[in-house]
């Protein structure tokens, strides 16, 4: 769905009822949890370093759980505070080119946090109402040797007409959307000033 006004609470809400039953829009489910990449798709990983110790990881757990992660103002999640639970349907919104671009996705796992090298998170898939299809993981690992990352994950391929005709554009923003991710944990987390 694309807008020029911010959509409403209704129109999301509606753009959400009908996505309930539609499936992903892809079939490498799961596929951003194992360590190949996927064949066909732009693979993208980044990690940056948040710090060190149980203050940090917790920091960034809540973010996470928060939402805070999105850079908000040009890219959010629908409806917010939406429970990140596997199943839960969302709609992520980026504001490009004056234009409001809803975009269908759903919860496919949850990381719990435990074990050697605890790590928190989730990854969402795109519906059949997204103009990208694949999957995007975030999360926070918290290693053995005491450093806390924050990890983004992806492949994707472009889906709507527009974004397959300006994939660069596309992958520029892609890129612009990871840069204010990590900048956004790190304000959560302290490191940067508000």
């Amino acid at each position: 769905m694309v807008t020029i006004l911010r959509p409403s609470e209704t129109a999301i809400r509606q753009f959400l009822q009908r996505q309930t039953g539609s499936s992903f829009s892809y079939s490498h489910v799961h596929a951003s949890n194992q360590p190949d990449p996927v064949s066909g798709f732009d693979n993208d990983r980044n990690r940056i370093l948040l710090g060190s110790g149980a203050a940090v990881y917790e920091a960034a757990c809540e973010a996470i759980r928060q939402w805070r992660m999105f850079p908000g103002g040009w890219a959010w999640i629908e409806p917010p505070g939406a429970p990140i639970e596997v199943g839960q349907t969302l709609a992520m919104v980026a504001r490009v080119f004056g234009l409001h671009w809803v975009n269908a996705c759903r919860i496919v796992y949850t990381l719990d946090g435990t074990g050697p090298e605890r790590r928190y998170g989730f990854a969402y898939g795109t519906l059949s109402e997204h103009i990208e299809c694949g999957e995007e993981r975030f999360s926070v690992e918290w290693l053995p040797d005491d450093t806390v990352w924050y990890d983004l994950k992806a492949f994707s391929q472009p889906r709507h007409p527009l974004v397959r005709l300006f994939k660069p554009v596309a992958r520029h923003l892609q890129w612009r959307f990871v840069l204010a991710s990590q900048k956004a944990m790190k304000r959560e987390i302290g490191l940067l000033g508000n």
